[in-house]
């Protein structure tokens, strides 16, 4: 017996290429979703064109229109309520969201972030990770929490920085696997094999992972 398609809504601040992966992988038949919104805080971002073109219902709410953040996240999240959305995804939103606010939203929103956490939270993953020499950079996609950056990291995807590699050059590798890992987990999610327990524990068919799952040849594995 299938399970319903879960409904997701999405949040995106830019180009909205992590979307567009998404997307792809829904109209592929390997995502069984529904988008039910996209909203950005940007009346101009890339993602709010991409949804539009998919036929998903897409909203924008201006941060300058609030004397306070967290009036704006309240008001944000009525609107995904509104949506009907299970599941948020978080995908290049670049806004920090109210510890408070989010917290009906527990074990239900993931964000996709541009490091292997918990290494390099915030921005200039890239930039920090070349800066240090390391010998490998990645993606994770992690339970958000109230602390920046730093929930539950479900699964990662990692790459050798290569001689010569810049800012640019690290962050367009990158993205290809980015493009694979988000759709991958929210997968598990749609097919109820992944949850958050007891606030900081990831579940994959109801056995805690001991370590993220690993993207490999688009799958993931332990």
């Amino acid at each position: 017996m299938s399970l319903p398609r879960l409904r997701v809504a999405v949040l995106a601040s830019g180009r909205g290429s992590n979307l567009q992966a998404l997307i792809a992988a829904r109209d592929a038949g390997e995502l069984p979703v529904d988008f039910v919104a996209v909203g950005s805080d940007k009346t101009k971002a890339g993602a709010l064109q991409l949804a539009e073109a998919a036929g998903i219902p897409t909203f924008t709410l201006d941060p300058k229109r609030y004397a306070h953040r967290r009036d704006y996240d309240v008001d944000l999240f009525a609107r995904l309520d509104a949506s009907g959305a299970q599941v948020l995804v978080l995908a290049g939103f670049m806004r920090i969201i109210d510890g408070e606010t989010l917290k009906p939203w527990a074990g239900r929103m993931i964000n996709v972030h541009p490091s292997l956490l918990p290494k390099y939270r915030g921005l200039h993953t890239h930039r920090r990770a070349l800066a240090a020499g390391d010998a490998e950079h990645g993606a994770s996609v992690h339970y958000v929490t109230a602390e920046l950056d730093g929930g539950p990291v479900i699964a990662q995807a990692r790459i050798a920085i290569q001689p010569g590699d810049d800012e640019h050059s690290l962050a367009q590798r990158l993205l290809v696997h980015e493009h694979q890992l988000l759709p991958a987990v929210l997968r598990l999610i749609a097919q109820g094999r992944l949850a958050l327990a007891q606030s900081d524990i990831v579940e994959r068919d109801g056995q805690p992972l001991l370590a993220p799952l690993q993207l490999r040849d688009g799958d993931l594995v332990d």
